[in-house]
């Protein structure tokens, strides 16, 4: 390890479950712990509507996988139990992993709502062997905030990334530099960070069926299938490198923004728009619970080819106005795209500030303190009866295509560039 990094990365084992299940036996110890039989949140179980947002290792064993429609997934287990989502619930148990977690290091990037990396490499030597270090952040995790993770060891974000999708949960994996031929190579390319199902179809006509296989292909011949900078990219990652530094990402300075990749292809501005709706609802409120104001919104879109296109733009005044933000960004939509296909459909909202620094704007008017007074009821009732306690009209709609408050912060997947949902 000499001269390497030393990176953990934490991932919560079922995070939205889990943190249900231990909200749920904190207020009665004799409820049914959720993880112990096939159950999913997200989604209603009466009509069958929205998508599954975490399952249950019992649920997983039916086939029921994350991203999917309620409807899918209830035919694979009947008996399957649905809860809502509690946003509130999950930022708070998220900010209680991430107090836990700095009493090992400083230098933590919170990369999504229930995934977070630890640069190591300056604290280790007050802990002590790397392994025996991740367990005993495991069981504080288990024994004082009630659910588990796994962890991954290596010298860069890309490989602990990996490592803590090795089996699951509650476990720490190794990838070292010495280790990748032996525990990355010999993975299927769909395994690999970044490779999605077009990109592995590509690979798989020449030839290129394991990440060993793509770690050994000739670049040129990469870049002729899949262009120049992805193949550049994707052949690094199949070798193990990765420069990227552990960022601590301060909420004022960055931005709030969530993404969701759709079970189908959107091609209409109506069903966009109703995503953007969708994401600005979880943008919105946490934005309210953390106090702060946005001052521009981006949309961005990926199509099936892996192709990015975004467009961005200030905001008259700053607002945590979900109504605000949602409008925003549906006329930027309207701008730019063309309606090309798309499969991914991401909202950020930058320019960050606080709420004592900002004067009243000359363009508030009273249809925005109606806003925000009306933001701050549904902030009320979600925290008191959960997030599907109330929602927008629009998503009464049968042929909805998301849940009413879906998407999650960005973040790495082997399977896809976004995650649809909790793991």
């Amino acid at each position: 390890m000499s001269g390497e990094r030393l990176i953990f990365h934490i991932d919560v084992n079922s995070a939205f479950l889990s943190w249900e299940s231990v909200y749920r036996l904190s207020q009665d110890p004799d409820a049914l712990d959720l993880r112990t039989v096939p159950s999913a949140v997200g989604g209603d179980q009466k009509t069958r509507h929205g998508i599954i947002l975490a399952k249950s290792t019992p649920a997983k064993r039916y086939g029921v996988t994350t991203g999917e429609p309620v409807a899918q997934a209830l035919r694979k287990c009947p008996e399957l139990i649905l809860v809502p989502s509690r946003f509130e619930l999950y930022v708070e148990s998220s900010r209680k992993l991430i107090r836990l977690l700095e009493e090992y290091t400083p230098d933590i990037e919170k990369f999504s709502i229930d995934e977070a990396f630890l640069d190591m490499t300056g604290t280790i030597h007050l802990f002590g062997d790397p392994v025996q270090t991740a367990d005993a952040i495991r069981n504080r995790i288990r024994d004082e905030l009630g659910f588990t993770v796994n962890i991954g060891i290596a010298p860069n974000k890309l490989l602990a990334k990996m490592a803590s999708d090795f089996e699951k949960p509650n476990k720490t994996h190794t990838l070292f530099s010495w280790e990748i031929p032996s525990k990355l190579w010999p993975l299927p390319i769909r395994e690999l960070f970044f490779v999605g199902g077009s990109a592995q179809k590509k690979m798989e006509r020449i030839g290129i069926r394991t990440i060993g296989d793509l770690a050994a292909a000739d670049l040129d011949i990469l870049k002729s299938h899949l262009g120049e900078k992805y193949a550049v990219q994707i052949h690094q990652y199949a070798n193990g490198i990765d420069n990227d530094p552990v960022e601590s990402r301060a909420a004022a300075n960055k931005g709030y923004g969530n993404s969701v990749t759709l079970s189908r292809d959107v091609s209409d501005t109506d069903t966009a728009c109703q995503v953007l709706l969708s994401l600005a609802e979880t943008v919105g409120a946490r934005l309210r619970a953390d106090h702060v104001l946005c001052n521009s919104v981006c949309v961005e879109l990926k199509d099936w080819q892996f192709h990015v296109q975004s467009h961005q733009a200030p905001l008259p005044y700053p607002t945590d106005s979900t109504s605000v933000i949602y409008e925003k960004a549906c006329s930027l939509l309207k701008e730019f795209w063309d309606l090309t296909p798309v499969r991914l459909i991401g909202l950020r909202t930058g320019k960050i500030s606080d709420h004592q620094y900002v004067q009243m704007s000359l363009f508030e008017d009273e249809r925005s303190e109606k806003l925000k007074n009306l933001d701050k009821a549904v902030d009320s009732i979600r925290n008191r009866f959960g997030t599907d306690s109330i929602k927008r009209a629009s998503f009464l709609q049968k042929d909805s295509i998301v849940d009413h408050a879906s998407g999650k912060h960005k973040h790495l997947n082997p399977k896809n560039s976004h995650f649809q949902g909790d793991d």
